[in-house]
């Protein structure tokens, strides 16, 4: 879904611009090690779960809800693992934009729970053990394993 905020920006500025955004990603890992994944309906990839920040909300927050409006699962942030941020997209409508990404470690809140397609962004959402992951591109494999390597400090790409 798109927040209110960036409606009200492509009305300012129109479809062309490319716009910058504040973006989550939750690499959710349960107590099996598998990471929580869905499949996208616009492009049919797999990615861990993320979404576009609402104004003004913490980015830890923003995750969460991300998570559960997605999945239905409910997430506790672990750590902030990664700031990344991605290429320039186009999105079907012909809008363009890029993420600044904060790449979030999270975990169940309980043990046990199922997800399940809660929108209209996935046609599928599951769990993946580490050594199995569906197909997805380069980039979002070397996320998971950014967060896989459970690094105290945030990882990004360091001034030249």
């Amino acid at each position: 879904m798109i927040p209110d905020f960036v409606s009200d920006l492509r009305e300012a500025v129109g479809p062309d611009f490319p716009l910058w955004l504040p973006g989550v990603m939750g690499v959710v890992r349960d107590e099996d090690r598998r990471v929580l994944l869905q499949r996208r309906a616009v492009a049919g990839l797999w990615t861990p779960l993320s979404g576009i920040l609402e104004r003004g909300e913490a980015p830890a927050a923003g995750v969460v809800r991300e998570v559960a409006e997605e999945t239905g699962v409910r997430v506790v942030v672990e750590r902030l693992a990664a700031v990344t941020h991605s290429p320039l997209v186009t999105h079907g409508n012909g809008h363009r934009a890029q993420y600044l990404e904060l790449v979030f470690a999270c975990s169940p809140a309980e043990p046990g729970q199922e997800p399940r397609v809660c929108d209209d962004e996935s046609v599928e959402v599951g769990w993946w053990p580490l050594d199995a992951l569906p197909p997805m591109s380069e980039r979002m494999r070397e996320i998971i394993e950014l967060v896989e390597k459970d690094e105290p400090a945030a990882w990004f790409v360091a001034a030249p």
